[in-house]
């Protein structure tokens, strides 16, 4: 009782209740959410941490960057929100707080989009700064199977290179991407390669255009760092997975490389794994295999561990 009557008090002022509302729509920083709510970062940066410690809110350190969240789990957690859900966001103030943070968002996803239109054709070049991808590549090969597929997706396919090293292995292989500029790059690199059976298409990994239950591999190859939301992501690969499919991620491990985060949109500094199992378990996704693969070491530099996760959905 005392937990709850703590979350509430720490609820119960209007600022407060706007963090709640606007959090309810996705994870943001402070500088974000000053520009939603129009108040200074001080100000905000005060309510934030008073929400937090009453366990409102879910906070993590992105290098330099502190990001929220309202809280997953918990009592207090799904206070947080039913709080957000009885808020009528055609309030007059939150109205303009959702304009706001829509405005906060389009501006991000340019930049986004702005970096992905840079580097669409030397993509592969740049994963290739940062960790080796033949390495990463056989493990792919290894845990994707042999057996062939009746329809594999690759979600985020970028230039399209999954769908190069695994067409071989399945009937019909579909890459999605929201990018037009890296579809295209797709489109040349498949072409090239003579594979008839794959091909790209615009779409949102938030929200795909297959039934349930329709593929038999499922990939999300460097994506899950760029995204507000990877939970949501999963679990929509998951929805689209069959009872017998595997799901294969691969993504960064943990690092400290903050360039990635500021000048190439990354909003994570790699994935965990124990975000990583608490995303595929609300998901009812089980882990089959995990793998790391570190990269050499470069005159005493730091380099990009590579993780790679194999899941399959829960055993009933």
């Amino acid at each position: 009782m005392e937990t709850i009557l703590a979350g509430l008090r720490a609820a119960g002022e209007s600022t407060r209740l706007r963090l709640l509302f606007v959090l309810s729509h996705g994870e943001l920083n402070v500088t974000e959410l000053t520009q939603v709510l129009r108040q200074s970062q001080p100000r905000i940066s005060r309510h934030l941490k008073l929400m937090a410690d009453a366990g409102l809110l879910a906070r993590y350190k992105e290098g330099s960057w502190v990001v929220f969240r309202l809280r997953e789990t918990g009592d207090v957690g799904r206070l947080a929100h039913t709080i957000a859900s009885l808020l009528d966001e055609n309030d007059p103030v939150l109205r303009g707080d959702l304009k706001r943070l829509n405005e906060v968002l389009e501006e991000r996803a340019q930049r986004a989009a702005d970096y992905f239109r840079r580097n669409a054709e030397n993509w592969d070049a740049i994963r290739n700064l940062h960790v080796s991808e033949d390495n990463v590549e056989r493990a792919i090969l290894e845990l994707a199977g042999d057996d062939t597929a009746e329809l594999l997706l690759d979600l985020g396919t970028g230039t399209g290179r999954v769908l190069e090293l695994l067409g071989g292995r399945a009937k019909q292989a579909i890459g999605i991407d929201l990018s037009h500029d890296m579809l295209s790059v797709a489109r040349s690199n498949l072409a090239a390669s003579g594979l008839k059976n794959t091909q790209v298409r615009h779409g949102d990994i938030f929200s795909l255009p297959f039934d349930d239950g329709i593929a038999d591999i499922v990939v999300v190859h460097q994506v899950l760092h760029y995204l507000d939301d990877p939970a949501q992501a999963l679990a929509e690969a998951a929805r689209v997975l069959s009872s017998s499919g595997r799901l294969l991620i691969i993504d960064f491990a943990p690092h400290k490389l903050e360039f990635l985060y500021e000048d190439h949109a990354h909003r994570r500094l790699g994935i965990s794994p124990q975000d990583m199992h608490r995303w595929l378990g609300k998901a009812k996704l089980e882990v089959v295999h995990e793998r790391l693969l570190a990269p050499p070491e470069k005159n005493g530099e730091q380099g990009l561990t590579v993780s790679i996760w194999q899941a399959r959905k829960q055993s009933s």
